[in-house]
Parts: structure tokens; C-alpha cells; sequence
């Protein structure tokens, strides 16, 4: 039964993240509840179901993959700094690469922030999460879940290259040779802004430490 609910969950999780971000249903939704309702009740759907889906895995009968470690524990409490700062440093920043982004068209080649590194941070963000977690777990059921994000993550960077690439057509390259071009330590926009996204991103990983044992009923730390 344990797993029948994993399953389920998994399904639920694709449903309402493939089904609302096709153009044709995406574009209705937003003509009926307006484009800010939408992204709110897609974002806290996003949540519930993620929660369901950690809370069935945690469920599913313990499967050993390896034998435990002591050193397991420190995978995640490593990878999810930089993982967090990474989505501090690009969310609502200017990126026509990825999703996330946000005043796209005053994106500057010259300064491209992180997308001089990786056209799409966030998705990094996931999938470092998701790796770390895997090797925490080491059982059947979180590494189905979090090797499925992933794979989720990975692949959605080559799917997002080539819609961008279609809806671009040759602005895409000409607009990544120009960001290749830029130097490979970019000059930050306003260092201020850069120490505050940074400052906010260390409160994110601390609120992370802090509520995962209330949230999960697991201390991230050894």
C-alpha cells in the first residue's frame, strides 16, 4: 500500500507540473484568474504535492541500497550551501535562458551574473539537493524520489535550451556567444545587491538547518 502511495504521488507531481505549464492551458488559466492567482496556486499546489510526496517515500518499507555511513550525513548539510545561495543569487534575476527569471529583456550579456557559469542556476540548485539527499538516504524510496528530481532537473535543462532556442531562433546563439564572451568573473550589477542576495541565501540554508527536524522529523546535522 506504502508503495501504491509513492506511485500515485509520483503521477500527481507530473500531472500538475506538466499539465498548467503547456502554453495552450497556461494561457487559459491566466485569462480566468489572472496571472499573479495562477503562479501563487501553482507554486503552493508545487509544495503540497512535494510534501506528499517526501512524506510517502518516508512511508514506503526501508529497502537498503549501500550500508549506511556516518559520513552520509554530511553530503547534504555541504551541498545545500551552495545549493541555496545559488537560488538566492538567481531567482527574479534577469536570466532569457531559464525560467525564474524575471525583466528579461534588460538582461545584459556583459554581466550576465551566474548564467555566465550556467544558463540555468535553479535547476542546478535542484539537482544538487536532490543528488545530496540520495546519498544521505541510501534506501529503494528516497532514491527513486530524489533521484527522480534529479534526472527532473538535469533534463530539464536540455528541454528548456531547445524551447528557448526555438522561441529565440538565432538571437539564442548570438546572445550565448556574447555571455561566453564576458569575462568569466562577471562584475556585479550593484555589490550591494549582490551581498544582500548572498546574506539572504546563508538565512535561507540556516532556516533550512533550523526547520528540518520540525518539518521532517530529521536533524540535518550529525
Amino acid at each position: 500500500m506504502a508503495w501504491a502511495e509513492l506511485a500515485i504521488a509520483f503521477s500527481v507531481f507530473f500531472a500538475s507540473h506538466s499539465l498548467p505549464l503547456r502554453p495552450a492551458v497556461r494561457s487559459r488559466a491566466e485569462g480566468l484568474v489572472g496571472r499573479r492567482t495562477f503562479l501563487i496556486a501553482y507554486s503552493t499546489l508545487s509544495v503540497a504535492v512535494l510534501a506528499w510526496l517526501i512524506v510517502a517515500a518516508g512511508r514506503a518499507p526501508y529497502v537498503a541500497l549501500w550500508p549506511w555511513r556516518a559520513w552520509q550525513m554530511h553530503v547534504p548539510a555541504l551541498v545545500m550551501l551552495p545549493a541555496c545561495l545559488l537560488v538566492a543569487l538567481a531567482i527574479a534575476r534577469p536570466n532569457p535562458f531559464s525560467f525564474g527569471g524575471r525583466d528579461n529583456d534588460t538582461f545584459d550579456p556583459d554581466r550576465p551574473g551566474l548564467v555566465r557559469w550556467c544558463r540555468h542556476p535553479l535547476l542546478a540548485a535542484m539537482a544538487l539537493w536532490a543528488a545530496a539527499h540520495v546519498i544521505a538516504n541510501g534506501d529503494l524510496a528516497h532514491a527513486l524520489l530524489f533521484g527522480t528530481f534529479a534526472a527532473f532537473a538535469l533534463a530539464g535543462m536540455k528541454i528548456i535550451d531547445r524551447r528557448r532556442q526555438r522561441e529565440m531562433g538565432a538571437g539564442w546563439l548570438s546572445l550565448s556567444d556574447a555571455v561566453a564572451a564576458s569575462p568569466l568573473l562577471p562584475v556585479p550589477v550593484s555589490s550591494k545587491a549582490l551581498a544582500l542576495r548572498l546574506a539572504a541565501g546563508l538565512c535561507l540554508y540556516l532556516g533550512l538547518l533550523l526547520l528540518h527536524p520540525l518539518v521532517i522529523g530529521v536533524s540535518p546535522l550529525p
